[in-house]
């Protein structure tokens, strides 16, 4: 929820920051500037109206508002952050003039040449974002253990995150994922949540594609908040339809080599749903696991619970995409006490954040590229 809250208030920030620079530009009366703040109010409100209109709108016309509206989002995100530098350049240079002999006035910029560059640049950092989010990297990641049972030899981890299965992100960044699982040949595949963007309505289907990989020990999915958002029954059917077990507050042993548990999402949007989420605590959970052998817990949020430490070897998390659209990740990764990548724990544990195998919102990524993520899990 403080994520979901930060944005909200950079983002019309933001767009009353864009009004500004834009009327002070064109300077062109009352009615002019009522029509252009018109246009960026349904530009602002567009990125929350979409999940409404998601649910009655046809295909093709929610993907067309919704790339619209998302984009917007994306823009100004370079854009705001790129005119309050050039604003505050501006600020250097007049102040500087007071202890500098001679005119450095010449030296600012003018409004219009500041917004033209704020603009030129944000729109390049967008088409570089577009494609950057279609570079879905392997992450790998080596844990030795001593508790893999005798004769038991390396066993594979795939991990997906984020994946935002939706208006959005369909049959095209799908199937390069799974060509790169298949070719990856996990023995588990993992869901550490935001399978889906939302409700299912638009990508029903996919459940099938989703059901064609194949993992010899299975493939294990928890909830993240997007899937809340969709609602549980549906997304939960979607889940199971396309062949993972979902860890809802629960754990499995997995022919007695590894044991996987796995908790739902539990912030602030959760609330409304947790009398029908399950009842036993995290803890709870793990302790009803064999200690002696590794334990992997599947978390959407990277929090990590104090008396949960030393009660299972390697957390596997995501949410945070690491910002997703820099300078965004300059915020979350105060936002989160493990914002991205492998950090070691107390008592053994250790914790595995990945940044996100697709798009929330907007299609971009910048200085995020979305990972799949290898564990391979080894004898010591």
């Amino acid at each position: 929820m403080l994520i979901f809250l930060f944005i909200v208030t950079i983002f019309s920030t933001a767009n009353v920051y864009f009004f500004l620079k834009i009327s002070a530009i064109l300077n062109s009366g009352t009615a002019v500037n009522v029509f252009i703040g018109t246009v960026i109010l349904f530009m602002a409100l567009s990125p929350v109206l979409i999940p409404v209109y998601s649910h009655k709108g046809t295909d093709r016309a929610v993907t067309i508002f919704s790339y619209a509206g998302y984009l917007w989002l994306a823009f100004l995100v370079p854009f705001f952050s790129i005119g309050v530098l050039l604003d505050l350049y501006n600020v250097v240079i007049k102040y500087s003039g007071l202890f500098i002999e001679g005119d450095i006035n010449s030296f600012t910029l003018t409004t219009t040449t500041a917004f033209l560059v704020s603009f030129m640049l944000s729109v390049a950092i967008l088409i570089y974002g577009y494609f950057e989010a279609k570079n879905v990297r392997v992450e790998r990641l080596v844990m030795r253990t001593h508790k893999l049972p005798a004769g038991t030899g390396k066993i594979r981890v795939a991990q997906i995150s984020d994946l935002h299965l939706g208006v959005i992100v369909r049959e095209s960044l799908l199937n390069r994922v799974i060509k790169i699982i298949d070719r990856e040949s996990p023995d588990i595949i993992v869901s550490t949540g935001d399978l889906l963007d939302g409700i299912t309505r638009h990508v029903d289907h996919l459940a099938a594609r989703l059901g064609e990989m194949q993992a010899g020990l299975g493939k294990y999915a928890v909830f993240g908040n997007h899937e809340i958002y969709g609602g549980i029954k549906k997304t939960a059917q979607f889940i199971k339809d396309a062949g993972f077990t979902l860890l809802r507050g629960k754990g499995v042993t997995v022919k007695s080599s590894i044991t996987i548990a796995g908790v739902d999402f539990t912030g602030g949007e959760a609330r409304r749903h947790r009398k029908i989420s399950p009842p036993a605590t995290e803890h709870k959970i793990l302790s009803g696991l064999p200690s002696d052998l590794y334990t992997i817990l599947l978390k959407h949020r990277s929090d990590i619970e104090e008396e949960s430490i030393g009660l299972f070897d390697l957390q596997l998390s995501g949410h945070s995409h690491k910002g997703q659209i820099f300078p965004m990740s300059l915020a979350t990764m105060f936002l989160f006490s493990y914002h991205t990548g492998f950090h070691r724990l107390k008592k053994g544990s250790a914790i595995y954040t990945s940044r996100g195998t697709g798009t929330a919102g907007p299609p971009i990524r910048v200085l995020s590229t979305p990972e799949i993520t290898i564990i391979d899990i080894v004898p010591e």
